[in-house]
């Protein structure tokens, strides 16, 4: 759950900063923006999510605005200094978080997590079939993990090669 909380905001920051250097510069973004934003939502549908299933306590709530805030204003300076390096620790942290669902597989499939029926909230956003369980829960959102992880390396790699990302069209419509 923790994870999903600052996962949520690297898209926000980067749609927000491309979208007002759109508006300042009168140039499109190449779909960048809403791709980045599209991110920042499906971060926040895993959240959602898994706060069904997990129901938080009232200091977890607590933990989770602190380190939301804290890494809120870092990413958005990071972001200002360097995009590059922003998308780029998205991608690995994107890779992490693959990583920890496939253990999050692994501890379902050995019975160390009961397999629950998946929330109705997930079963709508993903359009999942009513006898949805937990563990096709966490199937479909590794592969927005996956999606991201992707769309980050893209992001960083096109700043590396020194150009803007407007120049190349976003990955757009995943979902």
């Amino acid at each position: 759950m923790m994870l999903e909380t600052v996962a949520a905001v690297p898209g926000m920051v980067g749609g927000m900063l491309l979208h007002c250097k759109s508006l300042r510069r009168f140039e499109h973004s190449g779909g960048w923006i809403r791709a980045l934003l599209e991110e920042a939502e499906n971060e926040r549908m895993h959240l959602m999510t898994f706060m069904e299933v997990s129901q938080p306590r009232w200091y977890e709530r607590g933990l989770v605005m602190a380190v939301q805030g804290v890494f809120f204003n870092a990413y958005f300076l990071g972001y200002l200094i360097s995009p590059k390096f922003a998308h780029r620790v998205v991608g690995y942290l994107e890779e992490e978080a693959i990583h920890s669902y496939t253990e999050f597989l692994k501890e379902l499939d050995k019975g160390n997590i009961e397999d629950v029926p998946a929330p109705a909230i997930a079963i709508d956003y993903w359009r999942l079939p009513q006898n949805a369980t937990l563990r096709d829960v966490v199937m479909v959102v590794r592969a927005d993990e996956a999606h991201h992880r992707d769309v980050n390396h893209f992001a960083s790699d096109i700043h590396y090669q020194g150009h803007e990302l407007r120049e190349l069209p976003a990955p757009v419509g995943y979902h």
